[in-house]
C-alpha cells in the first residue's frame, strides 16, 4: 500500500486524524485535551507563521509584569514577575503546549531578540535613544498566549543617554 499524500492537499485529513488520535489517547491516559484555541497568525518577519493560544473562559489568566532595573555597572536587569504561569525550559519545542507553562520572548523595538527561560535576564547594552522593551509569554511550542484577542505581554521604555 502507498501511504504517501500531499500535505497541502490533505491538511484537513492530517488535522482530523491528529484530533482523533489525541481524543483516543486522552481517553486511555486520563489526560484531557487542552481546551485552547490555536490560530495561525502571520508576522512580518522571515519566520512567517506563529500560532496563538487563547486562554479559555473561566481559566486562570497568566500575567507578566516586566520591571527594568538599571545595572550598577552597565546595562539593565530585566525582572519578570509572573502569575498563573511557570517557566519550563526543559519542555521547550514540544508540539503540544499548555497555556500555564512555557517561556517568554524578548523583543527590542519590535524585533525578537531571544527567549527568556528564567525570571531574570541581563541586557548588556543598547545604543543611545529611546527603546521599547517587550516581553511576551509563549507556550512550549512558541505559541503566543492571548486573552481577549490581546497578547499576554508587558512593555517598558528605556531612554539611553549619549
Amino acid at each position: 500500500m502507498n501511504w504517501q499524500f500531499n500535505l497541502r492537499k490533505d491538511k484537513n485529513f492530517v488535522l482530523g486524524f491528529s484530533l482523533l488520535l489525541g481524543t483516543v489517547l486522552s481517553h486511555f491516559t486520563g489526560l484531557g485535551l487542552l481546551s485552547v484555541q490555536a490560530d495561525e497568525q502571520q508576522h512580518h518577519s522571515a519566520s512567517s507563521h506563529h500560532k496563538t493560544v487563547t486562554i479559555p473562559p473561566g481559566q486562570p489568566i497568566p500575567t507578566v509584569d516586566l520591571i527594568v532595573h538599571p545595572d550598577a555597572r552597565q546595562g539593565w536587569n530585566l525582572e519578570l514577575k509572573l502569575t498563573n504561569f511557570k517557566l519550563t525550559p526543559e519542555n521547550v519545542n514540544q508540539a503540544i503546549s499548555s497555556y500555564q507553562e512555557g517561556h517568554a520572548h524578548l523583543y527590542i523595538n519590535g524585533k525578537k531578540v531571544t527567549r527568556i527561560y528564567g525570571n531574570w535576564y541581563y541586557l548588556p547594552e543598547l545604543p543611545p535613544g529611546r527603546h521599547q522593551i517587550r516581553v511576551g509569554l509563549t507556550g512550549n511550542g512558541h505559541e503566543m498566549l492571548m486573552v481577549h484577542d490581546q497578547e499576554i505581554a508587558d512593555t517598558e521604555m528605556i531612554e539611553v543617554q549619549e
